[in-house]
């Protein structure tokens, strides 16, 4: 069968039924294979491209949950919004336009490695923000974010130093200044030792000289922070943009919305 033959013969037709969907005309395209219902395939296209879509948004929500696992935020912040922070005083909606400042504009920060520290009482709601914004960056800037605290990145570092730990002190180190946003809570809530002063300095220098941004949490005053930090850490934080966002009220966990 010639090209011509194929272009200038109709497909055949013929009356047939359909169980579902009743009487239809029947076509038969190449004169060797007869479809079958019209309405029928439709449905079945449909179905596959829904099961197909389902099953992609599966892998979808995998692959995020995994990202969000591998960046360290813990199981209760991993829905934090920054739309969920119910901002009701002048200072707390100062704090959620920081925040919201710095998401939007991730990748001048990124580019800028503008820092920042959120000081507050407990539950004043620094993690929140802080993991709302690591969670934007994530999502909308595909930046890889690391939460942790000092106290557990002290613990990773020592841990290197078993015999068979397989990984050094240099590169737990270099785990922590690798990524595009640093996330460090509990800054000074064991008011360390020097070790642990040293390990936080060498962290966030070396982040400082790669232009990385850092985000410092802690439950202490301004100067109890420097104090622990040191009066360079202090300055350096507030360069490119960089803020103390003083979080002063009482505790806020009762004003997250659902979702939030």
């Amino acid at each position: 069968m010639t090209f011509d033959t194929i272009i200038h013969n109709p497909p055949l037709e013929r009356a047939a039924h359909c169980e579902t969907h009743g009487d239809y005309i029947g076509k038969c395209h190449m004169r060797s294979v007869w479809l079958g219902c019209p309405k029928c395939s439709v449905e079945k296209q449909a179905r596959e491209e829904s099961e197909q879509a389902a099953h992609d948004e599966r892998v979808k929500t995998q692959e995020w949950n995994a990202k969000i696992e591998r960046a360290g935020i813990p199981p209760r912040f991993r829905d934090r919004t920054i739309s969920g922070y119910v901002a009701t005083t002048p200072e707390q909606r100062a704090a959620v336009a920081f925040a919201r400042d710095y998401a939007m504009n991730f990748e001048q920060v990124r580019d800028s490695g503008r820092c920042a520290l959120f000081l507050g009482k407990p539950g004043t709601g620094k993690t929140h923000l802080a993991t709302a914004i690591g969670l934007h960056a994530m999502r909308k800037h595909h930046a890889k974010v690391m939460f942790t605290t000092v106290l557990r990145a002290v613990r990773m570092v020592k841990d290197s130093w078993i015999k068979g730990s397989g990984v050094s002190e240099s590169q737990v180190i270099q785990s922590m200044v690798e990524p595009d946003l640093l996330i460090l809570d509990e800054v000074g809530v064991q008011f360390g030792s020097e070790f642990e002063k040293n390990i936080l300095f060498d962290v966030f220098n070396e982040r400082y000289e790669l232009r990385k941004p850092t985000i410092l949490l802690s439950n202490l005053t301004k100067d109890e922070v420097q104090s622990f930090v040191g009066e360079r850490v202090m300055d350096r934080i507030k360069e490119d943009g960089g803020a103390v966002v003083a979080f002063t009220w009482d505790s806020h966990r009762k004003n997250v919305t659902a979702g939030g």
